[in-house]
């Protein structure tokens, strides 16, 4: 993990009932995204474990394929399972796109596409509000 930061504003989006939690980096003003997370909508896997577990075995792999998504992790504070604060893997949207353009069996292109062009995504409201109004 390259950095720990300490968490800012935070802000959850659902795919699929799953939950994709965010935090805003002040410092280079961009959303950063909970690795397991994206893996755990993607797989619509409900164990939280075994997606970690997951995520852990791909970023390897990755890096073992010289995909740079794994350099460009960071770690932010996430509240765990337990209520307790971990730092968690994050990729910003580059890297969010990257992974699901990198990940295995296709699963990934319906997250991909509500990621990009969805409203209801963090990055899809920040680009909305970005938006000059007419």
């Amino acid at each position: 993990m390259a950095e720990h930061k300490e968490q800012n504003k935070k802000s959850i989006r659902f795919f699929n009932d799953r939950e994709v939690r965010a935090v805003w980096d002040e410092k280079q003003n961009c959303w950063w995204f909970s690795a397991t997370d994206i893996v755990r909508a993607i797989n619509n896997e409900p164990d939280y474990t075994k997606a970690g577990n997951y995520w852990r075995w791909l970023k390897k792999k990755l890096k073992q394929e010289d995909i740079e998504l794994v350099s460009a992790t960071h770690g932010f504070k996430f509240e765990a399972p337990d209520g307790k604060l971990r730092v968690a893997d994050v990729l910003n949207s580059e890297g969010v796109v990257l992974l699901a353009k990198n990940y295995p069996n296709n699963r990934a292109n319906e997250f991909l596409d509500w990621f990009t062009y969805s409203d209801n995504t963090i990055d899809g409201q920040s680009k909305k509000k970005s938006l000059p109004t007419l």
